[in-house]
């Protein structure tokens, strides 16, 4: 077969299906473009889970007649300063999503400026007809209203393809929440076949300062979309360094959920699903959740355009940004400070799920393996009877009882030489006495290990690893901070490094894996984090299997300190698997419980 030129009507079907995969697909082009028109009231109805109807009204600047017909042509845009592609600041930019429409559906677009009157155009099969007067009136002075019908008539294959109208709804309806979380002070609604399935009005808090006002607003909005208890388990996070902010809110640990659905990411306001950024979230949760619970959260990163590439795809829904390891260590270093300042703070649906089923039931939980012989004397520095820290956790004196009203209240009993029973100012507290010594010992572990003060072992043949050229300069360049975690290495000859010492918390290790991930790890985030998360990992094991046991008798004072010093320690809500390490009860709940209210 000869080379030849396609048509153009097969040009446009082609390049159609790379921005238009599905109904959701053609609503958020449009909802963007609604957007960047500067609406603040989105109207969104759906039929058939979009294959029959899409219709999208705003309250934007509207289109004039000339406007409208270049709207309908491939690559004409408004977004754009010139043609440079480093500066975008706006939702859309590449001039293709009403031309991609039109090539597959029969698409109708009416408008009105401020000063003009209404005119309208039409698509079918990309075919476009001169723009006309209409009698369009726009809820406001000025707007505009897209009507798709029949997507993909065009391309019947396509229509094949599509999943139940349930499940384009459900996406629709996905597409529709992430955009409505950038912009809370934007009305959205959306209808499905007939029926209201999300309303929600533009967020306005008052007297407050800006920035405030700005993360109560976000809030607000999340707690919508995202449900009220998350609202009540999320801590705010906000972090600024050379040019990139991030802010938000993350979950409580203890608020945690089966995967990734509850996950929203921004990047300047658009939403974006990016595979460093989800690696990120999971670093920064690592220490906190089981391996199979995954991190509530939101978060809004805003940088200069010139920062992030967003033309990687035509979906827009991946970005590149210019330096990624400051990216990912400023999503950790802002989520782990978040969930530092929460403290000993354990989320609210603890104790809701503990009186529906008076029992824990989020997941099955499995110990870890035991860790090798030797490896204990590791964790030793780190341990002192609890009676001897009393003093440290400024406990009462012996013989004083503890005042109620400290958050964790005073030790009252110990049941089942395991659970530690408090009583507080307007409720009780039960403790879990072996997960909240374990989230201690754990975090003098890690402040030891900020500190420098992570021990090496000395290799008695020192291990020489075979790597790439600019794999052996990237590590050899982070040879200082491959030391203070305990690792010393050295170039030996262009393509291998030696290694002389590791951590001696390690135990036996395969060092060439590990000197491989690191490599891996600089290349692609700038940062050794393999080597940081796994000993973090081993300290967790630790202080799993050498803190105060289950079974163990407490007398009060110790029992006193432990509340004392889990009050001055950050993360004491959960302990290093994600499970709760107490549960607050107040006193209305446990009269809802005997029928008192």
């Amino acid at each position: 077969m000869r080379i030849r030129r396609l048509d153009e009507g097969t040009i446009n079907r082609i390049a159609a299906g790379e921005v238009v995969e599905r109904p959701a697909s053609a609503v958020k082009e449009l909802v963007e473009n609604a957007l960047d028109a500067g609406a603040l009231r989105i109207d969104v109805a759906v039929s058939a889970g979009g294959a029959e109807l899409i219709l999208v009204e705003d309250e934007g600047l509207g289109m004039d007649p000339g406007e409208l017909a270049l709207a309908v042509e491939r690559h004409a845009t408004s977004k754009l300063d010139g043609d440079d592609l480093t500066n975008i600041s706006t939702m859309g930019f590449r001039g293709e999503a009403l031309p991609s429409i039109g090539a597959v559906a029969r698409l109708t677009i009416r408008s009105r400026t401020a000063t003009g009157e209404a005119h309208e155009i039409k698509v079918e099969g990309g075919h476009a007809t001169a723009p006309g007067p209409c009698g369009f009136r726009a809820r406001g002075q000025h707007g505009t209203r897209v009507e798709v019908r029949e997507l993909f008539y065009a391309t019947p294959a396509r229509l094949k393809f599509l999943k139940s109208s349930r499940s384009e709804d459900l996406a629709t309806l996905d597409v529709i929440k992430r955009l409505a979380m950038a912009r809370p002070d934007v009305s959205f609604s959306l209808t499905l076949d007939g029926r209201r399935a999300l309303d929600l009005p533009p967020e306005a808090s008052s007297g407050e300062a800006a920035g405030q006002k700005k993360q109560l607003d976000r809030l607000s909005r999340l707690a919508k979309i995202m449900g009220r208890d998350f609202g009540d388990n999320a801590a705010p996070v906000a972090i600024e360094r050379e040019g990139v902010a991030i802010a938000g809110f993350a979950g409580l640990p203890t608020y945690n959920r089966a995967n990734s659905t509850m996950q929203f990411l921004f990047v300047n306001g658009r939403p974006v699903r990016d595979k460093l950024l989800i690696g990120a979230v999971r670093g920064a949760y690592a220490d906190f959740l089981a391996r199979d619970r995954h991190p509530a959260l939101a978060l809004f990163l805003d940088c200069d355009p010139a920062f992030v590439d967003v033309n990687v795809h035509p979906a827009k829904t991946e970005v590149r940004f210019r330096d990624a390891g400051l990216v990912r260590g400023l999503i950790v270093s802002s989520l782990k400070r978040a969930l530092a300042e929460a403290g000993h703070r354990a989320s609210t649906t603890v104790a809701a799920d503990t009186l529906a089923s008076l029992k824990p039931e989020s997941y099955v939980w499995r110990a870890p393996e035991r860790p090798a012989q030797g490896m204990f004397e590791a964790a030793s520095d780190f341990h002192a009877p609890l009676a001897a820290r009393v003093e440290e956790a400024d406990a009462p004196e012996s013989g004083q009882a503890p005042a109620a009203d400290t958050p964790l209240g005073a030790a009252r009993a110990q049941l089942h030489e395991t659970y530690i029973v408090a009583q507080t100012r307007d409720g009780i507290v039960i403790v879990d006495q072996h997960a909240a010594h374990e989230r201690l010992v754990y975090e003098r572990m890690k402040r030891a290990m900020e500190n420098g003060g992570v021990a090496r072992q000395p290799l008695l043949i020192p291990e020489v690893v075979d790597l790439d050229p600019s794999e052996v300069e990237r590590v050899a360049a982070r040879a200082d901070q491959l030391a203070e975690l305990g690792l010393v290495v050295e170039p030996f000859g262009p393509d291998a490094v030696v290694v002389r010492e590791v951590p001696a918390m390690l135990g036996s290790l395969d060092v060439k894996a590990l000197i491989r991930d690191l490599a891996d790890d600089i290349a692609e985030t700038g940062s050794a984090l393999s080597l940081k998360e796994r000993l973090e990992a081993v300290a967790g094991t630790l202080a799993c299997h050498t803190s105060v046991r289950a079974g163990r008798r407490l007398n009060a004072e110790e029992m006193n300190a432990l509340l004392r010093e889990m009050e001055a320690t950050p993360h004491s809500g959960q302990c290093n698997h994600g499970r709760p390490t107490y549960v607050e009860l107040k006193l209305s709940d446990i009269e809802r419980l005997f029928g008192r209210r």
